[in-house]
């Protein structure tokens, strides 16, 4: 459970020592239950499921061995897609522990070689700590705690503020554990929440990892405690309420709420966390970090509660401002834009900011600039940009979202009466602009002679709504082509269904999002 953008992690990441094609054996027997792949999440992955109500998964395989690897490929065929999700009688294959399932790889959403690990429980595939199910480890370090912060939860809390521009109370060990640092004197007035910066580490290695638990005690009572030990699939973007988002985001820290903020609906919990300090009073506080092997960490300070005078010019919530609010309907209406955010998008109370800008380069609107990607939503807003757009582009306009650092994103879009609208999961700045240019399709090791040669690739890239689909023949058959979206490749390796002699007529089809088509006729012997 180490945070994620807009997930926890759900297994153990396994190194290969940077290389990819080791051999993945299943842990114990089971049955395969499942083999799902696809360009993105996992790339391909096996499922199997074992006695006792558990199933294991392996993701970001190479490949398939090769009882598994000549299932999935007739039900691609049948299906003429590369991305099935196939479970029994589709895919049906009895293993024994030790047999090898595939080989590892770095297909899908990996940034570099490794398997994916999971541990789940069958009945309703919730992904449990590997480590408590025979996973050995070898981990005699503690979790590092970095920091403290504090967050007013309404309009009349306050808090002292940080040294200089720190973004919290750094901590450092000290006798006994953890301390703030020399000089830190947290003092608070309100309803107040905590969060603290912890992470792990293995032996050996320097990835972070995710911790299993955080308790807070106030005055020696406990006050609030997170378990982070069990991933239910369909809560996993309260992740976003769980951290401190903004800092997770820019910062790479690793902020853990002590609280629960107003629309985080997780399991993780119990307490709700928040915190009045009594006015003139030191309360002693203690926040325990505990890792899966059972060691611990201990931040232990002092909060004083603070007099309404002193607290005067402390940070806190700011009053008297334009508020989205969490628990309703919000609509923003600007000159040429429409932002509808849903009840619940939010997890707490966000002010609205909004700035309009100058008319980006091949852009038919300004840009609408609505928070930033750095305040999280949980579900989908619904954006509508007033543009200029030619009537016979009308199908080509798409809503364009830039993040704080300048890139862009196309959101797709519909057309209507002067107005391009799309969805988002992210705030940040918005503007129209039309796409009516398809993909470049460029082979690279495609010959005139294939005699010997096992498959060939393309260079495939879009410039704005991005590569949807794509599909290849050879002689007037469909053939099976995998897309990598981190090469930008597509690759097709000569199968029992594209095998043959003699001259062969390969075409090639790539479409983006737009609807714009770029296609590639080629001949060669085989």
């Amino acid at each position: 459970m180490e945070l994620r953008s807009d997930h926890f992690h759900s297994g153990v990441d396994l190194k290969t020592n940077g290389v990819e094609g080791l051999p993945v054996r299943v842990v114990a027997d089971g049955r395969v239950s499942r083999v799902k792949m696809s360009p993105w999440g996992y790339g391909i992955a096996v499922y199997v499921d074992h006695a006792g109500g558990l199933t294991t998964v392996y993701g970001h395989l190479r490949s398939l061995a090769p009882a598994l690897a000549q299932q999935v490929l007739e039900a691609q065929y049948k299906a003429q897609d590369y991305s099935v999700d196939l479970t029994p009688p589709a895919v049906d294959l009895q293993v024994a522990a030790g047999d090898q399932i595939g080989l590892s790889g770095n297909t899908g959403g990996s940034s570099a070689p490794h398997l994916h690990y999971e541990v789940r429980r069958t009945a309703d595939q919730h992904a449990l700590d590997p480590e408590a199910f025979g996973l050995e480890l070898t981990d005699t370090r503690a979790p590092v705690v970095h920091g403290l912060r504090i967050y007013a939860l309404d309009s009349t809390a306050r808090y002292s503020p940080y040294p200089g521009k720190a973004k919290g109370f750094a901590a450092e060990v000290g006798p006994g554990g953890y301390r703030l640092r020399p000089g830190a004197e947290p003092a608070a007035i309100g309803p107040i929440g905590l969060a603290v910066h912890a992470v792990d580490h293995y032996d050996g290695s320097s990835n972070v990892c995710g911790v299993r638990s955080i308790t807070l005690d106030v005055d020696g009572q406990r006050h609030f405690s997170a378990h982070l030990d069990e991933v239910d699939f369909a809560l996993q973007r309260y992740v976003n309420a769980h951290m401190d988002h903004a800092l997770f985001r820019a910062d790479d820290m690793h902020y853990h709420r002590c609280y629960r903020q107003p629309n985080d609906r997780s399991i993780l919990y119990e307490g709700q966390g928040v915190f009045v300090p009594t006015p003139g009073r030191v309360h002693h506080c203690v926040i325990t970090v505990t890792d899966a092997n059972g060691n611990r960490s201990e931040l232990r300070f002092d909060l004083r509660g603070a007099t309404a005078e002193e607290a005067r010019t402390w940070p806190g919530r700011p009053a008297g401002v334009n508020m989205f609010h969490w628990d309703r309907e919000n609509v923003l209406v600007q000159p040429g834009l429409r932002f509808t955010l849903p009840a619940n998008a939010l997890y707490d109370d966000e002010p609205i900011v909004y700035s309009r800008a100058d008319t980006p380069v091949k852009s038919l609107s300004p840009l609408h600039q609505v928070l930033s990607e750095l305040v999280p939503l949980h579900v989908q807003a619904e954006v509508s940009v007033q543009a200029d757009v030619p009537p016979a582009l009308e199908a080509k306009a798409v809503v364009v979202r830039h993040d704080r650092k300048g890139r862009v994103a196309s959101l797709g879009g519909r057309w209507n009466g002067g107005w391009v609208s799309a969805r988002t999961k992210s705030f940040g700045g918005f503007h129209v602009q039309v796409d009516t240019v398809p993909p470049t399709l460029q082979p690279l090791d495609l010959r005139a002679d294939m005699r010997g040669r096992d498959g060939f690739r393309f260079k495939v890239q879009d410039d704005l709504s991005g590569v949807d689909k794509w599909n290849a023949t050879l002689d007037g058959r469909w053939i099976l082509l995998v897309y990598d979206p981190k090469a930008k490749t597509l690759t097709h390796h000569f199968d029992r269904y594209s095998e043959g002699t003699g001259t062969r007529t390969l075409v090639v089809e790539v479409t983006d999002e737009r609807g714009n088509r770029r296609r590639s006729t080629h001949q060669f012997q085989r």
